[in-house]
């Protein structure tokens, strides 16, 4: 399998490792909710799913998706596809209602201050009963890198948002040295 890794990505999260971790599958539909730039998860992430997979790379930057569509085309990628979409809206992003299988959050929450539509917008792409929510955020710790602590969002935090939403925590995960990890089932 090749790995097309984006320079410098992986010291901070290694985007093969975490969709290992969460199980991401041959044939799975995912959306990247805030796919950023460098759309670090994006590439992996079609190699993941395969052909008979799809990714979604939203975020509400247009240049951010040019760039991202600039390097899937580059690649000849062809089981993605960009959105652009404002995720404090609920059901602005146009992803069918039920058809991904994960939704990704990462280093999102903490740009953002609408917690509870952001995790309502990504529950009503999942699957009913067996889509997952997978969140990656800074730790609310002193660090050389990442944005002000006031800024970060704390699990515990995040924890009982998603649970309000009807959500349920699998489990606790360890993505890096500077973030923490959580994945959510929907119920």
């Amino acid at each position: 399998m090749i790995h097309p890794l984006v320079k410098g990505g992986t010291s901070l999260l290694d985007a093969y490792k975490i969709l290992e971790e969460v199980g991401v599958f041959q044939g799975a539909h995912v959306a990247d909710l805030g796919c950023g730039g460098n759309g670090h998860f994006v590439s992996p992430t079609s190699v993941m799913v395969g052909k008979s997979g799809h990714v979604y790379a939203l975020d509400i930057q247009k240049n951010v998706l040019h760039n991202v569509e600039s390097r899937v085309q580059l690649q000849k990628i062809t089981n993605v596809s960009t959105v652009w979409s404002n995720l404090e809206k609920y059901a602005a992003a146009r992803i069918p209602e039920g058809t991904c299988d994960y939704a990704f959050l990462v280093n999102v929450l903490f740009q953002n201050t609408d917690y509870t539509t952001i995790v309502k917008e990504a529950k009503r792409i999942l699957k009913a009963d067996k889509g997952h929510l997978v969140v990656i955020e800074w730790k609310k710790a002193a660090s050389p890198l990442g944005p002000p602590l006031d800024f970060r969002v704390d699990s515990a935090t995040l924890v009982s948002s998603a649970e309000k939403e009807g959500y349920t925590l699998v489990r606790t995960f360890d993505p890096g040295v500077y973030h923490y990890g959580l994945l959510f089932k929907r119920s």
